[in-house]
């Protein structure tokens, strides 16, 4: 592990969200989708099932998603914006079988207050270890995606979606191609 386990879960949940948006499409439609998207990266807490939470959730990822665009100190100022219109007190807490971690907002705190507080502290880490060229895209040439660059020696390419697979059988027929022409 590079990072303690709840900036790794927050950095993920973070590129998770941005990638639930993109050209002509939006993975968080619905609530039921924002309940599935909770589920798998294990919010704790406060959810309301609303459409109102639901908007709030969708406004924070085009803020997220400038993070992979910008320069370290464009990050910072993200960062402490997202920290300081959320009020956040650093506190460490212990949950649900997890061991000691930080949560900077209480667990009753909106949804959306939570998932943008928790992906700031996770971005304070990597600045602060100047670790942010672990913010990368992904190299497929037909994808859009963001992601976090977890792996120890920084080789990480492609994003969940499925896209190293697809980079790697197109290159298996490319070969294939020249070797029988």
């Amino acid at each position: 592990m590079l990072f303690a386990h709840d900036t790794e879960c927050a950095l993920v949940a973070a590129a998770a969200l941005v990638n639930t948006a993109g050209p002509g499409r939006d993975e968080l439609s619905d609530v039921g989708a924002l309940d599935d998207f909770v589920s798998v990266h294990g919010f704790s807490g406060r959810h309301e099932h609303t459409d109102v939470e639901l908007r709030q959730v969708r406004a924070l990822r085009p803020r997220l998603h400038r993070v992979w665009h910008a320069d370290a100190d464009e990050v910072v100022e993200i960062v402490n914006g997202l920290l300081r219109e959320s009020h956040a007190l650093p506190q460490l807490i212990r949950h649900d079988d997890e061991p000691y971690h930080l949560h900077a907002v209480p667990r009753d705190a909106p949804l959306a207050t939570r998932m943008a507080v928790e992906a700031a502290m996770a971005l304070a880490d990597l600045i602060r270890m100047g670790e942010l060229r672990r913010l990368r895209h992904c190299d497929h040439p037909d994808c859009a995606n963001v992601l976090v660059d977890l792996s120890k020696n920084r080789s990480r390419r492609f994003c969940d979606a499925g896209c190293g697979n697809r980079a790697a059988v197109s290159a298996y027929r490319a070969r294939r191609a020249a070797s029988h022409s």
